[in-house]
């Protein structure tokens, strides 16, 4: 794999520098296989060199070395952006990141016959931590797919959902890492409040995170279980259960996807 893949950005923002850094750090492949492009040359070169990839100066140039083909503009840019490269993407495997361009719009703007999917990312996935949750409706053949998920499946979850489920998929896994961000923030709060440093705090919040995640994933039992399991009668932790409970956390928590979903 790592000898054998090219995939190329065409623009090269935030998700795209995530994606490729966690296929870098990964090992996934090389700097030597991972080409970009972006409106500012300039910018991003010094992006491209931090990295260690390979900086192109044009969206043809990314297609023509490149394998897949990942389109990360914004979605007011795609279709701008595909115009001029839409003969060559009809030779590749196209991956979209950009929110709302699913199976439908693609197929509108792209050539006949042009292999493509649909997906959402989110950040953690530049430490091999992901989430990439993509459209099970695409024109990838059985082996493109397979490979497309041994590539991605290094860094995220790979997640495939029907396509009316892309939106509060994407909004789940995109959004809440920064919901989780301000719970890690609260937690730390809380435990300097009490006297621990800030440093500490912040690690020890953080791995409890990721612990219980991995242990979900691991073991695969309700949440309502593992919350019992650390739950002793008349204990410490069902007090700050029913505090949270008192105060409307899963409520907040639930109106706070509610309000990006409209």
């Amino acid at each position: 794999m790592r000898n054998e893949v090219k995939i190329g950005f065409v623009g090269f923002g935030n998700m795209a520098r995530a994606m490729a850094k966690g296929l870098l750090e990964m090992d996934v492949c090389q700097g030597n296989q991972i080409f970009a492009c972006a409106g500012h040359y300039d910018q991003l070169q010094k992006n491209a060199e931090l990295l260690g990839v390979q900086a192109v100066r044009t969206a043809a140039e990314v297609v023509e070395k490149s394998d897949y083909v990942i389109l990360a503009v914004k979605p007011n840019m795609i279709e701008p952006v595909v115009e001029p490269i839409v003969d060559l993407l009809q030779k590749k495997v196209v991956i979209s990141v950009a929110a709302g361009f699913d199976f439908e719009r693609y197929e509108k703007i792209l050539k006949t016959g042009t292999h493509h999917i649909s997906t959402v990312p989110n950040t953690p996935i530049s430490v091999g931590e992901g989430i990439m949750v993509c459209e099970d409706r695409h024109s990838l053949s059985p082996m493109e797919l397979e490979d497309f998920v041994r590539i991605f499946s290094n860094v995220a979850l790979v997640e495939m959902v029907k396509p009316e489920q892309l939106s509060i998929a994407g909004t789940l896994s995109g959004c809440s890492p920064a919901f989780t961000a301000m719970y890690l923030e609260a937690l730390a709060d809380a435990g300097v409040k009490h006297g621990l440093t800030r440093d500490a705090a912040y690690r020890m919040a953080a791995k409890m995170i990721c612990g219980t995640g991995k242990l979900y994933l691991e073991n695969e039992n309700h949440p309502g279980v593992m919350k019992d399991a650390v739950c002793s009668p008349g204990g410490t932790t069902i007090r700050g259960v029913a505090s949270l409970e008192k105060d409307g956390f899963r409520g907040a928590v639930i109106g706070a996807i509610d309000a990006i979903e409209g």
